[in-house]
């Protein structure tokens, strides 16, 4: 157990602190993805909105990098937009900077629903990783097994819901659709799910160590 976790309920919203790293790591994730659609909605060039894209991230790096503040959020940004329109470039179609991000979605909610069906929720695995013991202790707590196994789900259907939303404005190339669907289901959809986790979480206060609980 450590100093700083005692709940279950305080490492997730530690963990949602890191991952999407505070107001400013939430803006800078989404302004590139905002540029190109807005870009593409103005003038339906594929390569101007492409460069406005990486364009904006490029920028928020260097500033990043100006201020000796962490990059790895606005990285992360870059990398995701970086990844987008090299395929986007390679297809012609500006449907495709968003492919990667569905394909992503697909395979996160594949990952996670199998480790449900084999009885090692993803979940348990960032519980174990804070404690001081064996790090996979959590598994034999029955109760906290159950616990991580709808934690898990409520992340897997929020990948479910990504894709469900954007494979068919994709399919349909609905660009401008994609672009407003990918940015709604970005942080506000993770502040929702894991607002739904701290309410779960809110009424068991399972311990983070199995000894405790």
């Amino acid at each position: 157990m450590t100093d700083s976790h005692d709940t279950v309920e305080q490492l997730v919203r530690a963990k949602l602190s890191q991952a999407l790293g505070g107001r400013r790591g939430i803006v800078e994730g989404a302004v590139p993805t905002v540029m190109f659609t807005i870009s593409w909605i103005v003038s339906h060039e594929l390569h101007t909105s492409l460069m406005i894209g990486l364009g904006a991230a490029i920028v928020l790096l260097v500033v990043r990098i100006v201020q000796r503040s962490n990059v790895q959020f606005v990285l992360n940004a870059f990398i995701g937009i970086g990844i987008a329109a090299f395929v986007a470039s390679r297809t012609g179609h500006a449907r495709d900077v968003f492919l990667p991000g569905i394909l992503l979605n697909a395979g996160t909610a594949t990952v996670l629903i199998l480790s449900i069906v084999v009885g090692w929720p993803l979940i348990g695995f960032m519980i174990g990783s804070v404690t001081d013991e064996d790090p996979i202790a959590w598994h034999a707590d029955h109760g906290l097994v159950r616990l991580c196994t709808q934690l898990t789900w409520i992340l897997a259907l929020s990948s479910v819901l990504r894709v469900a939303v954007q494979y068919p404005l994709w399919a349909t190339d609905h660009v401008a659709l994609l672009g407003t669907a990918k940015v709604a289901l970005g942080w506000p959809l993770y502040v929702a799910t894991f607002a739904v986790m701290a309410w779960l979480l809110g009424r068991d206060r399972t311990p983070v160590d199995p000894e405790s609980a």
